[in-house]
């Protein structure tokens, strides 16, 4: 043994007691590194709220932050309930076109839609007064547009449930006349409907119960109470009255023939061909004559 030991090959121990030197590695671009989020050091509920927003770092939050701060600064403040118009005004133009208030009765068409029933009434009248409303309101196009295609619904509505309940009422007042007068075309139904009418007539409310509604324009009547009230009327006003001096009575068709074929009674067609020209007509119709013989050329 030699008393030197060859360089490099011997390795001398510590001494006993010294720590262990720990072994120095040259980072070289090789070694594998553990990767730590930019946001551990917030609390949970600050993280779980970067997590929903999608923010990977912290440059994606400080964009986030400067393009609400731009965005707050060019959003429109609502002015207060009570600021003056041309605070209002000022406001509304930075709207969206549909969101403006309408500032004028021709911006807004209303008209009658299409596909509403002929018999259903429509006026262009409250539809010009309508617009004039929706200005005044303030209201947007389409919240104007929308009121006025709503309540032409309702009204559409509400006039078919009217049609419906006037067809019932004439058809429950036929029924309750036929209980009372006989068949529609026996003669006693035909003379007390005459003298109904004749009362109707002579006191003047005709047209007035026609813009009630209580006669029909075609002379129906929506009620037998009215009828059988005019029926008693009439029988006291033309209790004694005769149509040519007591040859045809009140109620009684001059048109009728006799049994041979005959006129009854010529006096008697005549003066209701005067007082009466469409009363003619159709009891000539219903006597089985020509109504255009009788009333437009007149034998007497």
């Amino acid at each position: 043994m030699t008393d030197q030991a060859d360089a490099g090959s011997v390795v001398v121990d510590p001494p006993a007691g010294a720590p262990a030197t720990p072994a120095v590695t040259t980072d070289n671009g090789s070694a594998v590194t553990t990767d730590q989020s930019p946001f551990s050091g917030l609390s949970e509920g600050a993280r779980k709220w970067v997590d929903t927003k999608g923010y990977k770092s912290h440059e994606d939050i400080v964009s986030a932050a400067l393009s609400l701060e731009q965005k707050l600064g060019t959003s429109v403040a609502v002015p207060a309930a009570d600021a003056p118009k041309e605070e209002w005004e000022k406001f509304n133009s930075k709207l969206p076109e549909a969101m403006r208030p309408v500032t004028s009765p021709d911006k807004l068409e209303f008209k009658r839609p299409e596909g509403l029933p002929e018999n259903v009434p429509y006026s262009d009248e409250l539809a010009t007064a309508a617009k004039q409303w929706a200005v005044d309101a303030g209201a947007t196009p389409k919240v104007a547009q929308a009121y006025h295609d709503k309540y032409v619904a309702y009204a559409a509505e509400q006039a078919k449930a009217a049609q419906t309940a006037l067809a019932q009422s004439v058809e429950a007042t036929h029924t309750e006349l036929v209980k009372d007068w006989g068949p529609v075309d026996s003669d006693g139904f035909k003379q007390k409907l005459e003298v109904s009418n004749r009362a109707l007539k002579k006191l003047g409310l005709v047209d007035a119960y026609k813009a009630k509604g209580i006669l029909l324009a075609d002379g129906t009547l929506t009620d037998p109470q009215i009828a059988r009230a005019f029926l008693a009327v009439g029988d006291a006003m033309f209790k004694e009255d005769t149509i040519d001096g007591g040859n045809a009575a009140v109620g009684e068709n001059p048109f009728k023939r006799d049994s041979a074929g005959k006129i009854k009674s010529m006096t008697a067609i005549s003066a209701l061909v005067k007082s009466d020209p469409e009363r003619a007509k159709r009891l000539a119709r219903e006597a089985g004559e020509n109504p255009d013989l009788w009333v437009s050329s007149n034998p007497l």
